[in-house]
């Protein structure tokens, strides 16, 4: 299936901003990312204007174009009449203007508007509907295919303005190539079903290229400073397509039998739609835009003065130019629209239940329909992660609790002590580990100064100085107790966060050793003095023999000397 949105991965930030915005909830978030499907979508290209980060774009077929401008067949642009709102409301050098792209011939989509409206009259006149509602919009037919099945038989069974005019087109030129130029997404998917037309361009492409080739387009406001003159008789009524009651406004005559009304955005259409069997006697004209095609996605440089502005550049368009052609009664631009299943399966009750109970809904009144996962109620939501479009965790008031639940439990079981200070050193939050530190009990304590239980010194340096403590063993007063203390600032906020590691134990076993190697040392100190005196005392007895001893044997030594030498003598 061909794509018509792109999303940029990137650039989604989870916010289900295009998921609440989308009438037909046609995004899939898996994995924290947002996915258009296609199968599900109308086209209508809301998504890319609410989302904040231009995460979707519409699918460029601007290298389809080119390549067909530079083809040996002439290319014919079928025109639709927004362009005068978006660009000089003046088709002749608005075709100039194409012919200079490349462009073999440009011609106005309001010559098969006025086929379609000529239909539409025949049906009323026919007298077989109840209420008849017109086909002009492709994301309003998409939406009744597969949305709204039920309500087909009160759709027109005629083509669009772009198809009908393509088959005149066809039928004039057989072997030419066309390009619907238009502000609508969704006629890029009714282009590619219709088998009539080859390319479509939307108004932000083409003036893109205009832009890339140099060419100059002149601006609607600069071309719509005077005021239109209304007195001008109508050329093409089929001119007011783009505008709301654009279509009632084509018609030449009104059937009495039937009541003209126009209906423009998407929650009103689904709004007539869901209702539409209690009405009778209805014509129906539906927008997907609102204020209708001048407002489209992919519409450009709207005139200042916004859609009132738009709208009356429309009007006075409308009067210019040729007249209306006359209907071509042989050529066939009958449509027979059918339902499209959105392949979506519809859970059981007990299902439903079960998928609601996995985020803490397991009563009515657990039911918030927040909205703030983008869908309208928790039991839409949980039929959408039942089909695989949504996840359990895009609940955010169940992820809140959760989250909120977990930092509680991790902060009131952690062996560390734990509170919190505001500017005014009062206590805000406290665990039950920091109040049993600071002498004091959880319940009493938050609202309480510091300075009750510590001397917030050290606070006021981390507050107004930057001069955050790490890791410093302190004494608390009034416990005794010791602990390692870390503060640290809350950024962006004038708060304070401590933690306190309680070494109690760590330093009274460390003092208990100290005393121990003192009284150790004292110890070793006496018994060393005593064993001194002792080896003084061994060492002046040894000293005594050893003279004595040594006087002896040098005496000896002697003798010895003497009585040798004697006896050598006498030998």
């Amino acid at each position: 299936m061909r794509e018509y949105l792109n999303f940029k991965q990137a650039n989604c930030k989870n916010c289900y901003k295009c998921l609440r915005e989308c009438p037909v909830k046609a995004i899939t978030v898996l994995g924290d990312r947002a996915r258009i499907r296609e199968d599900l979508c109308v086209l209508c290209g809301h998504c890319t204007s609410v989302c904040s980060f231009n995460a979707k774009e519409v699918v460029n077929d601007m290298a389809a174009v080119r390549k067909l401008l530079g083809g040996k067949k002439k290319v014919i642009a079928s025109v639709a009449p927004a362009f005068a709102a978006g660009f000089a409301p003046d088709f002749a050098a608005f075709k100039k203007a194409l012919v200079s792209l490349g462009f073999a011939d440009a011609c106005e989509t309001a010559d098969g508007a006025r086929e379609v409206t000529d239909r539409y009259a025949k049906l009323l006149d026919g007298g077989k509907y109840r209420n008849l509602i017109a086909s002009a919009c492709p994301s309003i037919v998409r939406l009744i295919q597969m949305y709204y099945p039920d309500v087909l038989r009160y759709l027109a069974p005629v083509d669009s303005p772009m198809v009908a005019h393509a088959k005149m087109l066809r039928a004039q030129h057989p072997d030419c190539k066309i390009v619907f130029l238009g502000p609508c997404i969704a006629k890029k998917r009714e282009a590619d079903e219709s088998g009539v037309i080859d390319a479509v361009l939307t108004f932000e492409e083409l003036y893109t290229m205009f832009s890339e080739a140099g060419i100059e387009t002149e601006p609607a406001e600069v071309a719509a400073t005077a005021s239109p003159d209304f007195s001008q008789a109508v050329k093409n009524t089929a001119r007011y397509y783009p505008i709301n009651r654009g279509i009632i406004k084509s018609f030449d005559g009104y059937n009495a039998q039937y009541e003209y009304i126009s209906v423009d955005g998407l929650a009103r259409a689904k709004e007539v739609l869901a209702n539409i069997d209690t009405l009778s006697g209805m014509f129906i004209e539906m927008h997907a835009c609102e204020f209708s095609c001048i407002n489209g996605p992919c519409a450009r440089n709207r005139a200042q003065g916004g859609f009132i502005k738009a709208t009356e550049t429309v009007r006075a368009y409308a009067k210019t130019g040729e007249a209306s052609p006359p209907p071509i009664g042989a050529l066939d631009i009958s449509h027979s629209y059918k339902k499209i299943a959105d392949g979506r399966r519809v859970p059981s009750e007990e299902e439903i239940r079960k998928i609601l109970a996995a985020t803490g809904k397991t009563r009515p009144e657990d039911e918030l329909n927040c909205g703030a996962c983008g869908y309208n109620t928790c039991r839409e939501k949980a039929i959408a992660v039942y089909n695989g479009l949504a996840e359990i965790s895009m609940c955010v008031p169940y992820m809140r609790e959760r989250a909120e639940g977990l930092s509680y439990d991790i902060i009131q079981n952690t062996p560390n002590g734990i509170f919190a200070v505001d500017s005014d050193m009062c206590l805000l939050e406290i665990n039950e580990k920091a109040a049993q530190l600071l002498g004091t009990v959880k319940s009493a304590a938050k609202g309480e100064p510091l300075e009750k239980f510590y001397n917030p010194a050290d606070f006021y340096r981390a507050l107004y100085e930057n001069e955050y403590v790490t890791d410093r063993k302190v004494q608390i007063d009034k416990t005794g107790k010791w602990a390692e203390m870390s503060i640290r600032k809350v950024r962006g906020q004038n708060l304070l966060i401590c933690i306190l590691k309680d070494v109690t134990e760590e330093e009274d076993y460390n003092r208990r050793l100290d005393k121990i190697r003192e009284e150790t040392a004292e110890v070793a100190e006496n018994v060393v003095s005593k064993q001194m005196r002792v080896v003084q005392e061994i060492a002046s007895l040894l000293g005594e023999t050893t003279a004595e001893t040594k006087i002896a044997l040098l005496k000896m030594r002697d003798a010895i000397s003497a009585e040798t030498r004697s006896e050598r003598k006498d030998g």
